[in-house]
């Protein structure tokens, strides 16, 4: 009898992606910044969630290991001071691990909001103080450039005299020129913030133009400045870039990436989270190897149902779609991987993301272009014994239909109508 030796999925796999200088990798752990509750909330479409929903939310933020999140903008008024005191305050009570920030345009009346929640709650709250930068901004709002100038350093010098810590923030980042750039980075550095952030503000960048930015501030900023800085970026999803971007201002130097849950935001939306967290595990980058992200799905489903964003069918990993086929020839080499017994082996075959990772599995259904192995299946699948008749009838049906059956479809073709069981 031939001998079949048992083989991990991995090992057949050649896996490209591997192939490539180590310079094409963060040079360290990457930090994830989450915005779903700021700057995720600025889409026209969503609805402000209530103080439960957001703190339903950032528990789940915990649950996946985020590093830190944006509290909200408590300059915007009563509402958002109420929503931000309260999220600060469960993250004491709660003793979580992860970090806050909270948004604040470069003006004094939106920085003193920020320290007097520091005062009512404990929490440590950085001061993420932004501030438009591109020519074609100034242009528009008749800004000069002294004006930037002393508009950051006035905000800075401010933030810190309150003892708070500052993440100085440049408005449309892609689209400013090199001497603004440097100029700006190094004014806000030179009056103590400890971090800065790059903006993709307008969704205008290419992985290209992502890494030439970072790597450019990198080495004309960071370095020079002799100063420890956190360098972050946020993106945005105009051409639909936003992961790439991300990626590959990871690669060019950049420490953290901001992003939102489902991708949620102004126009077409930030970078997606839930996507940054799968892409960083499955390509093995610390610290997101190890984390574990089966409540990645709760996540999404959460933020959806909190500001009335619907997660499309096809959406990657968490969409209805993701896992599930209907087509003959996919269902066949997942059914036979399962019959071999080998989980790993059924998620891999025809899906480049590993369902049971994420805490889900393959889903197989019966649709027009499935064959009899599918009904077998799922007759299987739901404990039905798979007679021919029953077979024949289920597999006419989806033949004949326009869509993948449901379940009430399929459970008439087994029990037809006017047929009752015996005794």
């Amino acid at each position: 009898m031939l001998r079949v030796e048992s083989v991990k999925p991995s090992e057949l796999i050649y896996d490209w992606n591997r192939i490539h200088p180590a310079s094409l990798r963060p040079a360290g752990p990457v930090l994830l910044n989450d915005e779903t509750l700021r700057d995720g909330l600025q889409s026209p479409s969503v609805r402000d969630p209530s103080i439960q929903g957001k703190i339903e939310v950032l528990h789940l933020m915990e649950a996946l290991g985020i590093n830190s999140l944006d509290l909200g903008l408590p300059g915007a008024g009563p509402r958002a001071v109420e929503h931000v005191t309260a999220l600060a305050r469960e993250i004491v009570n709660q003793k979580m691990k992860i970090q806050a920030n909270c948004a604040a345009r470069t003006h004094e009346n939106d920085i003193r909001p920020i320290a007097e929640i520091v005062q009512k709650t404990g929490l440590r709250i950085e001061v993420a103080a932004f501030l438009g930068s591109s020519p074609i901004r100034r242009y528009t709002e008749g800004w000069t450039d002294e004006f930037l100038l002393q508009t950051t350093e006035k905000a800075v010098k401010y933030a810190v005299s309150l003892g708070l810590e500052v993440m100085y923030v440049t408005e449309d980042t892609s689209r400013c020129d090199p001497e603004t750039v440097k100029r700006l980075y190094s004014t806000a550095i030179n009056c103590g913030a400890s971090a800065i952030v790059i903006c993709d503000t307008a969704g205008h960048a290419t992985p290209m133009g992502a890494f030439s930015l970072v790597r450019f501030i990198m080495d004309e900023v960071v370095k020079p400045s002799g100063e420890k800085v956190r360098v972050d970026w946020h993106g945005h999803c105009d051409r639909g870039l936003a992961i790439a971007n991300s990626m590959a201002a990871l690669m060019a130097g950049a420490d953290c990436v901001h992003a939102c849950a489902l991708g949620i935001g102004e126009r077409v939306g930030n970078t997606q989270m839930d996507q940054m967290l799968v892409n960083l595990k499955l390509m093995g980058i610390a610290p997101w190897a190890e984390q574990d992200l089966t409540k990645l799905k709760d996540y999404c489903l959460t933020v959806s149902r909190a500001t009335g964003v619907p997660i499309p069918p096809n959406y990657p990993v968490v969409g209805e779609d993701a896992f599930r086929t209907a087509t003959g020839v996919h269902a066949a080499a997942v059914i036979k991987a399962y019959k071999k017994n080998d989980i790993e082996l059924a998620n891999a075959v025809y899906s480049g993301v590993p369902s049971h990772v994420f805490g889900l599995e393959q889903v197989i259904d019966i649709g027009p272009m499935s064959g009899k192995s599918n009904v077998l299946f799922w007759l299987e699948r739901h404990g039905i014994p798979p007679s021919e008749e029953i077979v024949e009838r289920i597999y006419k049906r989806a033949k004949a239909s326009d869509h993948t059956l449901r379940e009430a479809e399929i459970l008439e073709c087994v029990q037809p109508a006017g047929q009752t069981t015996s005794d």
